[in-house]
């Protein structure tokens, strides 16, 4: 008896997330991924690197030991103090980037290993570092999150803890959000409630889905 034939295996759908400061992008790269997929965070990536022993210790050097608290680094002030400063905040770049870098390329290859249908890129700096990762070029889609900046405003505020004006401050050192929506596949709006979000996912899933 002839077995069946088997199903093809799920092709991996990469998607990578753009949008300003506060505008939800990890809410949508969630949203996006589903259960049955992976989200791979830089920040989140960037700050385990931060906190590995080599780069506390220069850390502590560079910046001053108030920065490091046993095993946990002080990202608020960190913060405060490279984007002030183009010339420290290159300094720490240049040692924390590598390492992130590869750590999402490692993640991209690994779940196309396994076979993981949906993997979302949540990385901040996705356009502004192409030409070091060239992570781009490995998304099926690139998906700008739409978020009035008033709320972005209020969130980075509320949630953060930033004064008045210093989210643009720091996207003023980011390509400009016009530029990042000119280079998406899809616009998300993200300024109603979440059921509304849910909707316009499940769009973007079936479309690229069905293509």
């Amino acid at each position: 008896m002839t077995a069946a034939p088997q199903p093809a295996p799920r092709r991996t759908r990469v998607l990578g997330i753009l949008g300003g400061i506060a505008s939800g992008k990890s809410e949508v790269a969630r949203l996006l991924a589903g259960p049955e997929g992976v989200v791979l965070d830089a920040d989140r990536i960037a700050h385990e690197v931060l906190e590995s022993p080599p780069l506390r210790a220069w850390l502590a050097e560079r910046f001053g030991p108030e920065l490091v608290t046993g095993e946990r680094v002080d990202r608020a002030a960190l913060g405060a103090k490279v984007f002030s400063d183009p010339a420290a905040r290159a300094e720490l770049e240049a040692r924390v980037h590598p390492a992130v870098r590869a750590a999402l390329r490692d993640g991209v290859e690994r779940a196309r290993a396994r076979g993981v249908p949906w993997v979302v890129l949540d990385v901040p700096l996705l356009l502004e570092n192409e030409g070091a990762h060239h992570l781009p070029g490995e998304c099926d889609a690139l998906v700008f999150v739409d978020t009035d900046a008033k709320v972005r405003e209020e969130r980075a505020r509320a949630r953060r803890g930033w004064a008045p004006f210093e989210l643009a401050r720091r996207e003023a050192l980011q390509l400009p959000l016009e530029a990042k929506r000119a280079r998406a596949d899809f616009v998300l709006a993200n300024d109603g409630d979440l059921s509304e979000l849910r909707a316009a996912v499940d769009r973007v899933r079936a479309t690229l889905d069905a293509s």
